[in-house]
């Protein structure tokens, strides 16, 4: 193992070590557990969350524009997460960390759940 993958590696558990410390008294932050359980590094995570901010202003466009079909948005989302995820499980996730909310709700309706 190289010495730029030793790196990665100990940026990555930095990483999951303080999403750990912010669930620790926190029962319902289970973004931050499918980020750790599967493996994924702070910039998967923030371009997630990015993405899901991007989402989120174009969600509120739509809604003022009149929009009320909202599935395209959900595409996009399932698109761009990491291959590892599970969209439903994201959207039920965020839902319950409070993240997203009203976006999440939305495509939440599109989903399986």
């Amino acid at each position: 193992m190289s010495n730029d993958d030793l790196m990665k590696k100990i940026n990555m558990l930095e990483y999951h070590q303080k999403l750990l410390l912010k669930m620790v008294g926190h029962s319902r932050l289970n973004f931050y557990y499918l980020i750790i359980e599967n493996s994924l590094s702070q910039e998967e995570a923030d371009r997630i969350l990015m993405n899901c901010e991007n989402l989120s202003k174009d969600l509120q466009k739509q809604k003022a524009e009149g929009f009320v079909y909202f599935h395209p948005l959900y595409k996009q989302f399932k698109l761009f997460l990491e291959p590892k995820l599970n969209a439903d499980e994201v959207i039920a996730a965020c839902l319950e960390q409070g993240l997203y909310v009203p976006l999440m709700q939305e495509l939440k309706k599109y989903s399986e759940l």
